[in-house]
C-alpha cells in the first residue's frame, strides 16, 4: 500500500526542502508517493522539489491552493492520502500514525494534535492564543494542523476541492465526529504570527474565507458565539484580560473581513515563516497560556513533535 502525500506550494522554496527531507528521511523505498504542486511561484519552489529523487512535480501558472490540491489529486495514485502544507515538517513515523488511525472501523479522516508556539510574541498575540489554544472548536477537528489524512472512502466523500480559502475547514465539514480522529501521538507545533498586525491580517483573511465557505456549503459548522467566554474564560477567571484582547481582535477582524478585498487571493502570514525566535523569552511567554495546563508550550512530552512555521491553517470556527 502506497501512501500519497500531496503538497500545494506557493513560493515555498525557503521551507519546502526541510519539509521533504523530514518526510523522506526514514521512509522505506516506495512507501510514499510525494506530489508537489508549485502554483504561481516566482521562486525556486519547483526546483527544490525536483532535487528530491522520486518526488513528482507539477507546476501551475496561477497561484491557487484549491487548483493545486486538485492537480495533486489528479497526479496522485495512492491511498491513504495526506494533504500536507509545504511549511509543515511531518516525519515518516507521523504519517504512519495518521495512516494507522484510518484502519479503525468507521474512521475516514485523521489529523495530528497541535501546539501553539508564542515564543517571543507581543502581549496581544500571546493573549489571543491563550484563548485560542483552549478553544473547544479545535477538539477532534481537522483544521489548524497543516496535515490531514484521508482514506480512499473519505476522499470519495467529495469531488474536486472548491475554490475557497478555507480548504481545511471544508474537509472538516465532510465528516461527522465519529468519522475523524485527532492523533495525540503526533503533534504539529504551529508558529503564531510575530506581530499583532500580522495576527490581525491573518484573522481577517481566515474569517473572510470561512464566510465564503459557509455561504457555499451548508454543512460547514457554524460559529458558536461566546464560546470563548463560556467555555474558556468563565472556568478560568484569570484569563479574563486575555479574553478581552481576544474579543477585541476578533471583532476588528470580523468587521474588516466584510470588505471585498479580504476575499481575494491565496494569502498567508509571512512573519511566522521568518526565523529569529528569542530563546530567553520562553518561560516568560508561556506564563499567559499555561497556568491550567490545557495549552502547554512547545516540546510536548509523550508526542512526536512536528514543527510548523505558520499558523495559516487555524480556522476561527467559533467565537
Amino acid at each position: 500500500m502506497v501512501t500519497s502525500v500531496v503538497i500545494a506550494a506557493h513560493n515555498e522554496a525557503a521551507v519546502l526542502g526541510r519539509t521533504l527531507r523530514t518526510l523522506l528521511a526514514d521512509a522505506a523505498p516506495g512507501e510514499f508517493e510525494v506530489v508537489v504542486v508549485a502554483n504561481g511561484c516566482t521562486d525556486d519552489t519547483a526546483a527544490v522539489a525536483r532535487s528530491f529523487p522520486g518526488v513528482t512535480v507539477r507546476e501551475l501558472a496561477a497561484p491557487s491552493k484549491p487548483a493545486a490540491l486538485n492537480a495533486g489529486d489528479a497526479a496522485a495514485t495512492g491511498f491513504p492520502r495526506i494533504y500536507l502544507d509545504a511549511d509543515i515538517t511531518l516525519t515518516a513515523a507521523g504519517v504512519r500514525a495518521l495512516v494507522a488511525a484510518l484502519t479503525e472501523p468507521g474512521v475516514l479522516a485523521a489529523a495530528p494534535g497541535r501546539r501553539l508556539d508564542t515564543t517571543g510574541r507581543p502581549l496581544l498575540v500571546r493573549a489571543y492564543y491563550a484563548i485560542n489554544g483552549r478553544h473547544p472548536a479545535y477538539r477532534n477537528a481537522l483544521f489548524g494542523r497543516g496535515a490531514i489524512a484521508l482514506s480512499a472512502a473519505g476522499r470519495a466523500r467529495f469531488g474536486p476541492f472548491p475554490d475557497v480559502i478555507a480548504d481545511d475547514l471544508f474537509l472538516d465539514a465532510q465528516f461527522g465526529s465519529a468519522e475523524k480522529r485527532e492523533i495525540g501521538s503526533v503533534c504539529t507545533v504551529v508558529a503564531t504570527p510575530r506581530r499583532t498586525a500580522d495576527l490581525l491580517r491573518r484573522l481577517v483573511r481566515v474569517r473572510a474565507g470561512n464566510a465564503m465557505l459557509r455561504a457555499a456549503d451548508g454543512q460547514v459548522r457554524r460559529a458558536r458565539r461566546g464560546s470563548w467566554l463560556v467555555d474558556v474564560v468563565l472556568p478560568r477567571p484569570w484569563l479574563l484580560p486575555a479574553g478581552v484582547c481576544y474579543a477585541g481582535l476578533t471583532l476588528l477582524a470580523a468587521a474588516a473581513a466584510r470588505r471585498p478585498a479580504a476575499r481575494r487571493g491565496w494569502g498567508r502570514d509571512e512573519s511566522s515563516r521568518r526565523d529569529g525566535t528569542r530563546r530567553d523569552d520562553v518561560g516568560r511567554n508561556d506564563r499567559v497560556s499555561s497556568r491550567d495546563g490545557t495549552a502547554p508550550p512547545v516540546g510536548t512530552e509523550g508526542a512526536a513533535v512536528v514543527r510548523a512555521t505558520s499558523a495559516d491553517g487555524d480556522r476561527e470556527v467559533a467565537s
